[in-house]
């Protein structure tokens, strides 16, 4: 891969360099088979050397640009959401999971500040100390005097609040298992080193089987079949559930229902790495300088909220999403003597809406206890496909 994309810089493939050598020991010690789940997590995790541990990621320097950084209307919509929700409640959380640049963070603290609705507090739970950093300084440019509102943490708050919880494009990096269909039977694939000592990946050496939803047609999908499952969605799920006491959930990311996620054509799965901008499927290379990840299984995502006890209130694209909120009519207001802003605007309402981007393939979800749904979600939910 490095002799087709820009090269990393000598400090980075040395925190390349050192995570792989962590990684394969830690295959040897295994008996010389790591499950994907693992490596994937080691990849992106490893404190001071996984992928979430650096700077390098966002950004237009970076490996990939999310919804926030294309438009702040993008952010604005979810903020009108977010209104509808803390208008009648009392001490009023937000709550963002894996806030990124920060940008998201700064938009909608700006706008509920313009509508009189401030949270009494906005808190980031960020995994990565390096992104902590990066969004202290963009927050602290952007709305200096709401600072002191912003909390970052580490893990879930330990207290119960209400509120609202976001999380855009964040479940795609919770580790997947990765399988390959062997006469009927689903075989769990990992890492492996061949006798070059090159990395691999291989399927389990006594064929040990991943633990498939019971829905998904196995009968449908030939031999050699791969694709993947997420075990660690539903915890995640109700370790939010477990503190929400009230409120909704807004949950945006790249995926499908389980019938369009296992098809029979999409026969390789769904996962996907980023490097530079450059997507590409080798999930082995550079580890810890790469981004990992998978689409979701949005009828996974029900199944676990259904359990936790939060209700599935909502599901639909994008597009629907961004265009119910008034992401049209924003723009028609923000820009008018500007021509050329209008033009940089309508290109990336194009990028978050249009069924060929971001429109159709991103979509949202809201898990509710005790709100009522804002009307974005009842033009054209699309709970009935899970």
């Amino acid at each position: 891969m490095t002799n087709t994309f820009l090269a990393p810089t000598q400090e980075m493939e040395s925190i390349s360099r050192q995570l792989q050598a962590s990684m394969v020991e830690s295959i040897q010690q295994a008996g010389g088979w790591m499950p994907f789940d693992q490596w994937m997590s080691q990849a992106l995790y490893t404190p001071g050397l996984g992928y979430y541990s650096n700077l390098h990621g966002l950004g237009l320097s970076g490996d990939f640009i999310t919804a926030p950084e294309i438009s702040p209307l993008f952010s604005r919509v979810i903020a009108k959401q977010i209104m509808s929700v803390l208008s009648d409640m009392e001490s009023p959380e937000i709550l963002e999971f894996g806030a990124g640049s920060g940008a998201m963070a700064a938009e909608i603290m700006a706008e509920l500040e313009r509508q009189g609705q401030l949270p009494d507090s906005y808190n980031i739970l960020e995994v990565s100390a390096g992104l902590k950093v990066r969004q202290r300084e963009l927050l602290g440019e952007r709305i200096p005097h709401l600072v002191d509102r912003i909390n970052w943490l580490d893990t879930m708050p330990e207290t119960h609040f209400q509120g609202v919880v976001v999380a855009n494009e964040v479940m795609d990096a919770i580790p997947v298992e990765r399988f390959v269909v062997r006469r009927g039977t689903a075989i769990a694939l990992g890492v492996s080193i061949d006798e070059n000592g090159i990395l691999v990946m291989r399927e389990h050496p006594d064929g040990m089987a991943v633990e498939l939803p019971a829905e998904i047609d196995m009968e449908s999908m030939d031999d050699g079949y791969m694709s993947e499952v997420r075990p660690g969605l539903s915890p995640w799920i109700a370790s939010i559930s477990d503190q929400l006491q009230r409120g909704i959930v807004l949950l945006i990311d790249y995926g499908y229902s389980r019938t369009e996620y296992y098809r029979p054509e999409r026969n390789s799965g769904t996962l996907s790495c980023f490097y530079r901008h450059h997507r590409h499927e080798d999930a082995l290379a550079l580890p810890g300088l790469q981004d990992i990840t998978a689409h979701i299984d949005f009828t996974a995502v029900a199944e676990a909220a259904d359990e936790s006890g939060l209700d599935v209130a909502g599901y639909t694209t994008q597009a629907y999403f961004l265009l119910a909120g008034g992401i049209a009519k924003m723009a028609e207001d923000e820009n008018l003597d500007d021509i050329q802003a209008r033009i940089e605007t309508s290109r990336a309402i194009q990028q978050l809406t249009m069924p060929a981007q971001m429109g159709e393939v991103v979509k949202v979800m809201a898990l509710t206890r005790g709100v009522k749904l804002p009307d974005t979600f009842t033009i054209h939910d699309q709970l009935h496909t899970l």
